[in-house]
């Protein structure tokens, strides 16, 4: 039914679950599959998060930032690795691709550019009032991708 699926997924649990759902469904459909991860400031483990705001030009402050963030590129990179290995001993063919950037519009750019015919997703559950403030990555996707979405949910 679906000969390329790509699924988007993070370092959480429900990442695990995108993940675990995509290969399900590549095995039953004898499908490739893409892997991907968006480095994005709004991942909920990325760096950015540790909030230091200074007025001041401090190099050791953005030394510090620029290894965090190298470590939790690192981190993800690897995290696709292993995953991409686990399809592979599935026999499932895979690839992966990280990219960064928001991770809607990424998602929707590399599943159009690939020519995915499913997108697999998650969904972490903000709050309906959080959601019409700050957005959904699931619901901009939903919204924009010229192909089908499945949202797993957390």
């Amino acid at each position: 039914m679906y000969q390329k699926i790509l699924a988007a997924m993070d370092t959480s649990t429900v990442g695990d679950r995108v993940f675990a759902t995509a290969l399900n469904l590549a095995k039953l459909n004898n499908s490739h599959l893409k892997l991907l991860h968006v480095l994005s400031p709004e991942e909920e483990d990325s760096p950015i998060s540790f909030g230091v705001v200074s007025r001041e030009f401090n190099k050791e402050l953005i030394a510090k930032y620029r290894q965090k963030w190298e470590d939790f590129e690192k981190q993800c990179l690897e995290m696709l690795q292993s995953r991409v290995n686990e399809a592979t001993t599935a026999d499932v063919s895979t690839e992966f691709i990280q990219a960064e950037g928001v991770p809607g519009k990424q998602i929707c750019k590399i599943a159009e550019e690939w020519g995915a015919e499913l997108i697999v997703m998650g969904r972490r559950g903000h709050s309906v009032f959080s959601e019409l403030v700050i957005g959904s990555v699931s619901s901009y996707v939903i919204h924009r991708a010229k192909c089908s979405v499945l949202v797993v949910q957390d």
